[in-house]
């Protein structure tokens, strides 16, 4: 196939192919004198659509893009959604197939259609791809068994939303997933489906994980979600719901958490000693008694913290808990830094702040209180006093 004729396959635009002839003869062109590997390495740093214009340049630069290892394929990029999938049909036939796929990483806003997103994850697939990135709206179930056949992926990351404004559901994940190389894991919208006990294990398989990312996800028919891992190092956790469970940990390995959302589920385990960095972004919609307790003792689970990292928020939810800097901080002993970062409060915590805090502070005369409330501090830094305290603003 000509060259011209994969520029109109491609849906390259005529302006940018004009704009290539005027150039050509009256500038040096020495980036084309680079060795392969780097304009590779380079252009793995580009969606596909971007990578794919750059056969215009010169007959050097005509079939490069064929071998680049990854592939950044997102709906966002294009106009309509029948051009991107006009685009990701055309690429898939075009790209050079002896070469092998390090990296795709699909997203989809809108839906899609099942026999595409099959066909993509298949190509994937066959060229032994390392790390998969799918974001789609919609039931992903028909791909889930082709990526448990995967044995190269050492990264993963499935994020579905639900299909409809009023469809709240999400994808069952399924209880075992062969994939002996997995080392990174993040997983959005999923339901974790309990075994006869009241308990679910969805990630004891992976014997090499050491990042795992929870983004709003949920346990069915279950109490306790159990987190287990000789291997894990990172655990990030984003929950906006008000779902009540447990999550045990038993992660020896366990460095860093972090945590984004409304603090319903309590944590508990052995093994968190291990864990020296804590970054929590903390929020509620509605004046209610558990998220502040639940927050106050992870921090009492998590003793052995040397680095905080929290939002302003976080310690007005902290704040909401009754005569809390009349208590004795019983963990926290070990922290060197602690860093609060100031940023613009959801409306739905400024209300409830209203509602739990304005009429006590008018009855005794204050004004409203700052950002940091009073003495909130100085009661998490009260057994490590030569911790180092920065206050980060970050709605600048």
């Amino acid at each position: 196939m000509s060259n011209s004729a994969v520029e109109d396959d491609l849906m390259i635009p005529s302006k940018l192919r004009k704009t290539k002839k005027l150039k050509q003869g009256n500038e040096e062109d020495n980036l084309s004198d680079l060795p392969d590997c780097v304009i590779l390495h380079i252009l793995s740093f580009l969606n596909a659509k971007e990578a794919v214009r750059t056969c215009i340049l010169s007959n050097r630069w005509k079939n490069v893009w064929k071998c680049v290892p990854t592939l950044v394929l997102h709906s966002s990029d294009f106009s309509t959604f029948k051009n991107f999938t006009k685009f990701v049909s055309k690429i898939l036939s075009h790209r050079d197939g002896t070469i092998a796929l390090q990296e795709l990483d699909f997203e989809r806003v809108g839906s899609i259609e099942p026999h595409l997103l099959k066909r993509i994850v298949n190509y994937a697939f066959s060229h032994n791809v390392q790390r998969l990135g799918i974001s789609v709206k919609g039931d992903i179930c028909h791909i889930l068994p082709c990526v448990s056949s995967c044995r190269t992926l050492t990264s993963l990351k499935l994020s579905v939303s639900p299909k409809g404004r009023h469809n709240y559901g999400r994808t069952l994940f399924p209880k075992s997933l062969d994939l002996p190389a997995l080392t990174s894991l993040h997983l959005g919208n999923f339901v974790f489906c309990a075994s006869d006990k009241g308990r679910t294990e969805p990630f004891s398989g992976f014997n090499k994980l050491n990042s795992l990312v929870i983004d709003n996800c949920t346990v069915k028919d279950a109490q306790i979600l159990c987190i287990l891992s000789e291997t894990l190092v990172n655990l990030t956790m984003r929950n906006h719901s008000s779902d009540v469970y447990k999550i045990e940990l038993s992660a020896p390995s366990l460095s860093t958490f972090a945590f984004t959302g409304t603090p319903y589920q309590k944590l508990c385990g052995s093994n968190l000693s291990s864990v020296k960095q804590v970054n929590i972004d903390a929020e509620m919609l509605s004046n209610y008694t558990e998220p502040p307790l639940v927050l106050l003792s992870w921090l009492l689970e998590l003793a052995n913290i040397k680095s905080l990292t929290v939002s302003a928020s976080t310690l007005q939810v902290l704040s909401l808990i009754p005569d809390l800097l009349k208590d004795k901080l019983t963990s926290l002993c070990n922290l060197k830094s602690l860093r609060v970062q100031l940023k613009p409060l959801s409306y739905g915590l400024s209300m409830t702040l209203r509602t739990a805090k304005l009429q006590k502070e008018v009855k005794a005369g204050q004004e409203p209180s700052s950002p940091i409330p009073d003495g909130i501090v100085d009661f998490l830094i009260q057994n490590s006093p030569s911790a180092e305290v920065d206050i980060i603003d970050s709605s600048r």
